[in-house]
C-alpha cells in the first residue's frame, strides 16, 4: 500500500489476441482486448491503446488510443471501428519515460520496408538515452519521449543478412536485444502474427493463454481443437475476464510466434555466461494481482508466505494482525495463520479512491491519501495491533495511519512489513523516487524522530522482511532461481549506461 502514496509506480500491461480458425473470425477480437486491458488496469492508469489488424496482405491497422482509464478511453463508437480485426494488440500505461500525454501512448506504429508494424512495450531500457543518440545518428527521427519508440524504430532496421522480399523478425528482434540487454517484454504485430518477446533477464513479466468455449474453460478435457484464439498477457489474471485457459509463462530470451494456426517458440536467447534470470521481485511484493501467476505459483500464495515467515522473524506480544489493505492482506493472513493471532480488519478503505499512485499529479495523490481510509473502531479499541504493510518507502503514509488507530482507540501499532528497506532506485519500469527521498536512508536519528511522533515503543517500531526469507518464500521449488532485487541491495543484474 505503501507504494500508492509514494509516486512509485509500474509502466504499463501489454495484452494481445489472435483469433484462431478461418478468418474473418466471428470472435469480438476487440472486445476480448478490451477485457484483457482493463483486467490490467492496476498496471497503470495514465492511458491506453489498442490496435487491430484484418490480417490480410497487406493488412488494413486500425488504431484507437485515450487519456485516462480504459473505460474512458474506449466509448463504443470506438470499439466499432475496431470490430473488423482478426488480431491485435494493446497497451495501457504509467509512464517512467516520456510525459504524461497521448503522443507518448502506445501501441506504436510505424511503416518498415516491409509494411507496418505495431509494438507494445512494458519495461524500461536501462541503455536508452545513449541508444537515442545512436538511433538519431543513422538520421532517424524521434516523435515521442518514450523509450518505447526507440524499440520500434530498431525493429525497422533492416539486419545485415536479410532479404530485400523477405523480412527475418526473428533476426531483427535478436538485433534489438543485442543493443539492449533490460528491461522489456513486447509484443510485435505484423500482418497475420504477433510476436511474444522477453529479455533475457526475464525482468517484466509475460504469459500466454488459450481461449476456449465457456463451457470448457474449468473442464481439463478442453482439447487444442477446441482453441477459439490465443492471447498474450502481463499477467494471467486477465484470462478468467476473457474465458482463457493459462497456457504457459514466455521464458526469459524467448521470441514466441502467435497465429491462428497456434503458438511457435522461435528462439530463445541467451544471457551472458553466469548471469540468472532477474524477474522483479516487486511484482510479489505489491504490483502484480493477487490471483496472477509467475514462476509456476500463484502471487497471493508467495505474499501468503512472506508472511508466515515474518511472524517467525518478528513475533509479538498482541491481540489482533490486520493489514494496510490491499496488497499486504495474504501477508497479513500469512501472520495470523503462523502466530495464531485472529485477524480482523481495521481500516476501511474506499475503493472509489482508486490506486492513486498511478495518477501522476502530486496533489492528487496527496489528497488520495487523505481520503481513502476510514477506522472500524469496534474491531480494535483497547487491543494490541500488528499492522502489516507489504512496503515502506517514504513513511509519510504509514504515518498518518498509525496515527488514525491509535486515536480510535488502539493501544499499540505493531508494525511489520512483508518486503526490506527499499534503498535504492528502479531503472528497469518501476518509477521510485530518489534515493535520498527514501526513508531507508535517512539518517536513524531522523527516522527514530518520525516514529517518535506517533509514541511507537521499541516493540512497536517497524520490523522489515529479511531479503534472502522474502526471496526464499517468493522461490516455490529447490532450484537456483534469479530475480532483479536491485531497489534492496543496489546490485543492478546488468551495467547501468548513462
Amino acid at each position: 500500500m505503501e507504494f500508492e502514496e509514494s509516486g512509485i509506480g509500474e509502466e504499463c500491461g501489454v495484452f494481445g489476441c489472435v483469433a484462431a480458425g478461418e478468418w474473418p473470425t466471428q470472435l469480438e477480437v476487440a472486445q476480448v482486448l478490451t477485457l484483457g486491458l482493463v483486467a490490467l488496469q492496476h498496471r497503470g492508469q495514465e492511458s491506453a491503446g489498442i490496435v487491430t489488424s484484418n490480417g490480410a496482405c497487406p493488412p488494413i491497422y486500425t488504431a484507437h488510443k485515450g487519456m485516462g482509464l480504459v473505460s474512458t478511453a474506449f466509448p463504443p463508437e470506438a470499439l466499432l471501428k475496431l470490430r473488423y480485426g482478426n488480431l491485435g494488440i494493446c497497451h495501457t500505461r504509467y509512464s517512467t519515460t516520456g510525459i504524461s500525454e497521448l503522443q507518448n501512448c502506445q501501441p506504436f506504429v510505424v511503416d518498415t520496408l516491409h509494411g507496418k508494424i505495431a509494438v507494445a512495450h512494458n519495461g524500461e531500457l536501462v541503455n536508452a538515452h545513449a541508444l537515442r543518440k545512436k538511433v538519431m545518428r543513422h538520421g532517424v527521427g524521434l516523435s515521442t519521449s518514450s523509450d518505447s519508440e526507440l524499440i520500434t524504430q530498431l525493429l525497422a532496421l533492416t539486419p545485415p543478412m536479410e532479404e530485400l522480399d523477405a523480412p527475418d523478425w526473428v533476426a531483427r528482434i535478436k538485433n534489438l536485444m543485442s543493443e539492449t540487454p533490460t528491461s522489456y517484454s513486447l509484443l510485435v504485430m505484423f500482418k497475420d502474427v504477433i510476436y511474444a518477446v522477453r529479455d533475457p533477464y526475464g525482468n517484466r513479466p509475460l504469459c500466454i493463454g488459450r481461449l476456449v468455449p465457456i463451457s470448457k474453460l474449468h473442464s481439463p478435457a478442453a482439447e487444442e481443437e477446441d482453441t477459439e484464439g490465443w492471447v498474450v498477457s502481463s499477467e494471467s489474471c486477465s484470462f478468467q475476464s476473457i474465458g482463457a485457459k493459462y497456457y504457459r509463462e514466455v521464458l526469459p530470451g524467448e521470441i514466441v510466434q502467435i497465429s491462428k494456426h497456434g503458438i511457435k517458440s522461435l528462439s530463445v536467447v541467451p544471457r551472458p555466461e553466469g548471469d540468472l534470470p532477474a524477474f522483479c521481485i516487486f511484482e510479489y511484493v505489491y504490483f502484480a494481482r493477487p490471483d496472477s501467476i509467475f514462476e509456476g505459483q500463484m502471487v497471493y500464495t508467495v505474499r501468503q508466505r512472506c508472511g508466515r515467515q515474518l511472524a517467525i522473524e518478528a513475533p509479538t506480544d498482541a491481540d489482533v494482525v490486520s493489514t494496510v489493505p490491499e496488497s499486504a492482506t495474504p501477508a497479513a493472513l500469512g501472520y495470523a495463520q503462523q502466530s495464531g493471532l485472529p485477524y480482523i480488519e481495521v481500516l476501511c478503505k474506499n475503493r472509489y479512491v482508486g490506486r492513486t499512485f498511478i495518477q501522476p499529479n502530486t496533489r492528487l495523490r496527496q489528497l488520495g491519501v487523505a481520503k481513502k481510509f476510514g477506522a472500524l473502531t469496534d474491531n480494535f479499541a483497547g487491543k494490541r495491533v500488528v499492522l502489516i504493510d507489504d512496503s515502506i518507502v517514504r513513511g509519510n503514509t504509514i504515518s498518518p495511519i498509525i496515527k488514525l488507530l491509535k486515536e480510535a482507540g488502539a493501544t499499540e501499532v505493531h508494525i511489520r512489513v512483508a518486503s526490506p528497506p527499499i534503498k535504492f532506485p528502479c531503472y528497469m519500469g518501476i518509477n521510485i523516487p530518489t534515493k535520498e527521498e527514501l526513508i531507508a536512508n535517512k539518517p536513524d536519528h531522523t527516522v527514530s524522530g518520525l516514529w517518535a511522533c506517533y509514541q511507537l515503543s521499541r516493540r512497536e517500531l517497524p520490523h522489515y522482511q529479511e531479503k534472502d526469507k522474502m526471496i526464499s518464500s517468493s522461490n516455490k521449488s529447490s532450484k537456483r532461481v534469479g530475480h532483479c532485487t536491485a531497489c534492496l541491495t543496489g546490485k543492478y543484474p546488468v551495467e547501468l549506461e548513462w
